[in-house]
């Protein structure tokens, strides 16, 4: 049986935990489990991840990335030292840590997960943490969200019905979902949140405080771009206070010789009750309370239907928290469970199960967003040309596959432009595209059908095919980051980042794609392009045939021999629907 292990690859720390004895268990290394999620170069260009890292960031910002997952599905790369990294780089490095962590554990060469996102994760996101794993050399076999691996930690061998609500508030982003238990099936009935509020966003109210302190008492103005240490040791402080403020009424912020002014050295000594400290947070901490009542109205309950509340997340341990759900629900919520290990935990009996030590357990998740299309229509009474179409609505239970039939606008129109959406609003403008495809037609009558399928597999990466209905032409498309890394990038990061961290299984990097043949039709590169995607997830068998039929493809392209060319797309195309 090939070992699966499971990760919370969080915005602060991160964990990977495996089943032992059937009972999951937090893999250590001489520590308490806990990675921090900081990643860096020292002086000579090594690479350090962790603890090392994290010592670094005050004295090196420069050469720290820290919070690196609130950058996940962004496009932009991220300095560090001498160089600059995708966001997806710097988690594999953190992913490659928890790996070897878990190998030195468990003497076992590891090569596939189960990781955790965010409820509220967006689909470029999902397909980010899918990248990073690969570049890490991890198969991501199943992506699940962290609300629901925490249900599974604290609920996984509970037989009656049972009604949960996990709140999970860690350094970069919340999330609040509703689990129903049943006789061994795990059902998420509703799941929202904020990708951008956390711990991290605590920590800057207190920094904030802290340079308004130094301007009043010490007339020292901090540039926030170009005092860069400065800043690296406030947050430091203002981090550690909000852990102090966790378990006392006051926390002592002091930093020596924080800068200097003229010949005289500054230094930083301030007191910080918890009262002001939760007065400086209360729109955040009001905010996932309006997120706690939108689950409760999406699955329908009312807060004494919750039978327990599960804390989730190191942010959970500030007192305010456990307070406002205690007014709210008439209960004390639970964390017995270390809130920063539970997730991790969760993951593990995810992953003993693809493994299939417990297969009597079924776990039901459910999209957080609304997944659709633009067309021309009527809003609000008035003509619209780019009237949102859901064909996959929030809260729908994973996996999800939609088709709705459009049409074409006049006759022997050529192309349809297919646009992708996610989000709520009526207006597909308003919402978030991650997607763009232009689709050839064959010059039809006015309204002749195009069929448009939306299929969400289970860890939330979307697929989309469009049908000509008439002549049952179609293009098919894996809706990814819309920066999303091509294969050849993602071997040539996996590389980059082998060598940086000493080697060990260094690969040669991939030849270029023969879906970027110069004169390769588009639909035919589509369908290369899901064979590559596929490539490594099939039987040796099937492996060798799509290679073959890859390599026969971009032969006869090159050889301008575009019939072949078809008739071999065919057969990739026949491959490719069995396996999906």
């Amino acid at each position: 049986m090939e070992p699966i292990i499971g990760i919370d690859l969080g915005t602060t720390n991160s964990e990977v935990a495996y089943i032992i004895d059937n009972q999951p268990e937090i893999l250590k290394d001489n520590d308490n489990g806990i990675l921090p999620s900081c990643v860096g170069v020292d002086e000579k260009g090594a690479i350090l991840v962790g603890v090392a890292a994290k010592n670094q960031a005050a004295i090196a910002p420069e050469r720290t990335v820290l919070s690196v997952k609130r950058m996940m599905g962004k496009d932009q790369k991220i300095p560090m030292g001498d160089s600059t990294y995708s966001p997806q780089e710097i988690s594999a490095f953190i992913l490659k840590a928890l790996k070897e962590r878990a190998e030195k554990s468990l003497g076992k060469t590891i090569g596939k997960a189960v990781i955790t996102v965010p409820a509220y994760f967006t689909d470029a996101q999902r397909q980010a943490t899918r990248e990073a794993g690969k570049i890490a050399g991890l198969d991501v076999v199943r992506i699940i969200n962290e609300p629901t691996a925490a249900a599974l930690a604290y609920e996984s061998t509970r037989s009656e019905t049972h009604r949960i609500l996990i709140y999970d508030l860690g350094g970069g982003t919340f999330d609040v979902s509703i689990v129903k238990i049943e006789a061994g099936v795990v059902e998420v009935l509703a799941s929202t949140g904020d990708n951008h509020l956390g711990g991290d966003d605590f920590d800057r109210q207190i920094v904030d405080r802290l340079l308004k302190y130094c301007e009043e008492e010490h007339s020292l103005r901090v540039d926030s771009d170009k005092d860069s240490v400065i800043m690296a040791r406030l947050k430091r402080a203002a981090e550690k206070a909000k852990v102090t403020l966790s378990e006392k009424p006051y926390a002592i912020i002091e930093e020596d010789h924080i800068a200097k002014k003229g010949w005289k050295d500054i230094h930083l000594s301030y007191e910080l009750a918890r009262d002001d400290f939760e007065e400086m947070i209360e729109n955040e901490l009001s905010k996932t309370m309006d997120a706690v009542n939108r689950a409760l109205k999406d699955a329908a309950l009312l807060p004494s239907a919750i039978d327990k509340i599960i804390l989730v997340g190191g942010s959970t341990r500030i007192p305010r928290i456990s307070k406002m759900l205690e007014e709210k629900f008439g209960q004390l919520p639970h964390s017995e469970i270390d809130p920063d290990l539970c997730v991790a935990l969760g993951a593990a009996i995810q992953a003993g199960r693809e493994m299939g030590l417990d297969s009597t357990s079924v776990l039901l998740d459910i999209t957080p967003y609304t997944f659709g299309t633009s067309a021309l229509g009527d809003l609000n009474g008035e003509p619209c040309m780019t009237m949102f179409v859901p064909l996959i609505r929030r809260n729908t239970k994973l996996p999800a596959s939609r088709t709705e039939a459009f049409y074409t606008v006049y006759d022997n129109q050529e192309a349809v432009e297919i646009k992708v959406y996610q989000g709520e609003n009526p207006d597909a403008l308003d919402n978030i595209q991650i997607g763009k495809y232009k689709f050839q037609l064959s010059r039809l009558p006015q309204s002749s059908i195009i069929l448009l399928n939306f299929d969400l597999d289970i860890n939330g990466i979307l697929k989309i095919e469009a049908i000509e209905k008439a002549t049952g032409r179609k293009i098919n498309a894996v809706i990814e980051n819309a920066f999303g890394s091509s294969e050849s990038e993602m071997a040539e990061s996996r590389s980059r980042i082998e060598n940086l961290w000493g080697g060990e299984e260094k690969t040669d990097l991939k030849s270029a794609s023969p879906a970027d043949e110069p004169g390769m039709p588009d639909e035919i590169a589509q369908t290369l392009r899901r064979a590559e995607s596929q490539i490594d997830q099939v039987s040796a068998e099937d492996r060798d045939e799509m290679i073959n039929l890859i390599e026969d493809i971009g032969d006869a392209v090159r050889e301008n021999r575009m019939e072949d060319a078809k008739k071999f797309a065919e057969e990739l195309e026949d491959i490719l629907f069995y396996i999906e």
